[in-house]
């Protein structure tokens, strides 16, 4: 019988349960048509590997994403500087911000690597997308004050590379957040794990800053969601490796 695997038979439940969440959620205004398709095999993807605290990570990722996106919208589409399709993200979207949590979930699936090493790798990707989001969502309607990171000088909001104080606190704030969401859903130790991705998903947004400013307009193949990817890789990659450093895998 299928149920008599336990390893089928919790990816035919991931499945099953991903489909029936996304049928009823699909009427949200979170995603496009597509977008929940591919929210459904990347939920599939995190409940088959993680179990049911890496799925409930990125749902509520996904919802603080989008709640953010939608603040000052009236405003910000005046201005030229709200996000498509009434914020609804799209497949290109839901991959860019997770594919690289999704890789990372798979290889602890496999048994290849620490897990406790690859779970911070997990938790700062997602604090480093969040903190993307945060910071230029708000950033774009209340900074005040908006530089190039590169020289400091000052550009319209929107702008590739662009920067201003309180979207980088809104970015400290978004990093923050999900480090809180993995330590209260026992997928990171509290302590010095923790401090380790808030701080991490800071640097990894300021990074992707600098990648805009310096390559994004020149590089033509440069999307925004490849530049998401590279970010939430730079964010992963960077946080194992200075968390094997310290000896900070449990």
């Amino acid at each position: 019988m299928l149920f008599s695997n336990p390893t089928l038979a919790q990816w035919l439940w991931a499945f099953a349960l991903n489909a029936l969440l996304i049928a009823l959620a699909q009427r949200l205004p979170l995603l496009t048509s597509a977008g929940w398709i591919h929210a459904g095999a990347l939920g599939t993807i995190l409940w088959g590997c993680l179990g049911w605290r890496g799925w409930l990570a990125v749902v509520i990722y996904l919802v603080l994403g989008s709640m953010v996106t939608r603040l000052g919208m009236a405003q910000k589409k005046l201005a030229g500087l709200a996000e498509g399709r009434g914020g609804r993200r799209g497949p290109e979207n839901v991959w860019g911000s997770a594919a690289t949590g999704a890789v990372v979930a798979i290889l602890i699936k496999l048994g290849l690597g620490s897990q406790s090493l690859l779970m911070i790798g997990f938790a700062a990707s997602f604090a480093a997308k969040l903190a993307d989001t945060f910071g230029s969502e708000i950033g774009k309607r209340w900074g005040r004050t908006t530089v190039l990171i590169t020289t400091l000088r000052s550009v319209p909001a929107g702008t590739d590379g662009a920067i201003s104080l309180e979207g980088t606190l809104a970015s400290a704030l978004g990093s923050l957040l999900m480090t809180i969401v993995m330590v209260s859903l026992s997928l990171l130790s509290f302590g010095s794990q923790a401090i380790l991705v808030a701080l991490i998903g800071l640097l990894a947004t300021l990074m992707e800053s600098l990648l805009g400013a310096i390559a994004q307009n020149r590089i033509s193949w440069l999307s925004n969601e490849l530049v998401n990817g590279l970010q939430t890789s730079f964010a992963a990659v960077f946080a194992i490796a200075i968390a094997a450093w310290l000896g900070l895998a449990a």
